[in-house]
């Protein structure tokens, strides 16, 4: 099939640039991987020798055969870029979190709307293999009505992050808005938006001024969601946990993208996203009144899925993978969740 190739630029060529968009964008071919911006390195076209490298964000938005821009930069930079390529008239990818607060991402959204660009927040955990899995699951309708659910982010290391802007006090740091923008997606996009929240937030690691433990409730009219995160779990929950009033899913963690990526594996396999066998779900419920208790065959995560859509949404004019909307959502919670642990109470939204 012959595509008209999107020409697209890296706003950074940190991790997330390096490990989960490059590779990406050069095995498919509704992609071109055109540019990077670099101020003082040039890691992008050692890695790919025909990528075209800018030294500032103006400079590259000048070029006017670039098509979309992903915003990939720290989280404090992301409103200030993510403007700039807005209205340079250019489509955009914004990685989570979104922006720091409501305010910032209801501009953006209207300014997207003004400039007729695609806007969309980067959440590849959607994509995931365990996330795909339980999404299965709760579509299959097999656990009954969702009574109680959690959904875990958890490590185990007290080391400070060497990148030390993750570290600094400033808007939009802290695990909350790191892994978190993760947990809050995934349970907006199984559940859609609450009715209340409940947060407790900490620190824990020697020295930490960011907070890198937090205990979200999310209040639903039939069900509660918890979301939690900590950097002390030597032997962790699963992390997905869904009781129904049929029955209950539980699976682990297991994707292997990230690692594989990290390795240098490129994402073209027939293979790509496959979980070891040992990572698959445990299903405990009653189907047509037989009681089963079985181990389901996780999906194959892939990433891709996602740039998929964003090419059809720009060359095709169909839906945003992840809208701006969404993004909003999940900064709205962030901010609820931080007012309830300042607060000591239940926010209700």
């Amino acid at each position: 099939m012959n595509y008209k190739p999107i020409n697209t630029a890296l706003c950074s060529f940190g991790m997330s640039g390096w490990v989960f968009h490059a590779p990406f964008l050069f095995v498919n071919p509704k992609f071109n991987l055109f540019a990077v911006l670099e101020r003082t390195k040039n890691l992008g076209q050692e890695k790919y020798p025909s990528i075209k490298t800018f030294r500032s964000l103006e400079e590259m938005l000048k070029d006017d055969t670039i098509e979309l821009v992903i915003v990939n930069t720290p989280n404090i930079t992301h409103f200030d870029f993510a403007k700039q390529v807005i209205q340079a008239g250019k489509h955009i990818i914004i990685e989570k979190p979104f922006t720091a607060t409501v305010e910032e991402a209801e501009e953006l959204i209207n300014l997207a709307k003004e400039n007729n660009v695609v806007l969309s927040v980067y959440q590849n955990r959607r994509y995931d293999s365990d996330f795909k899995s339980v999404k299965k699951i709760l579509d299959q309708k097999v656990l009954g009505e969702i009574v109680d659910a959690e959904i875990h982010y958890d490590r185990f290391d007290s080391k400070l992050s060497y990148k030390i802007h993750k570290e600094t006090p400033t808007p939009a740091t802290g695990t909350l808005y790191d892994l978190g923008s993760h947990l809050i997606d995934q349970a907006l996009f199984l559940f859609g938006f609450p009715n209340a929240v409940f947060a407790d937030l900490d620190s824990f690691r020697p020295n930490s001024k960011v907070e890198d433990f937090f205990d979200v409730k999310l209040y639903y009219k039939s069900h509660r969601v918890t979301l939690k995160s900590s950097y002390f779990v030597r032997e962790g929950l699963p992390a997905f946990i869904f009781h129904g009033k049929k029955g209950s899913f539980i699976k682990s963690r297991g994707d292997v993208q990230e690692v594989d990526l990290q390795a240098g594996k490129m994402p073209n396999s027939e293979s790509w996203g496959t979980e070891p066998a040992a990572e698959k779900g445990l299903l405990h419920t009653e189907i047509g009144g037989k009681i089963i208790k079985e181990h389901i065959t996780s999906s194959n995560g892939n990433y891709m899925e996602y740039y998929d859509g964003i090419y059809e949404t720009i060359r095709n004019n169909k839906p945003v993978p992840v809208t701006g909307t969404e993004g909003r959502n999940v900064i709205k919670i962030i901010e609820a969740a931080i007012k309830s642990n300042k607060e000591k109470k239940v926010i209700n939204l």
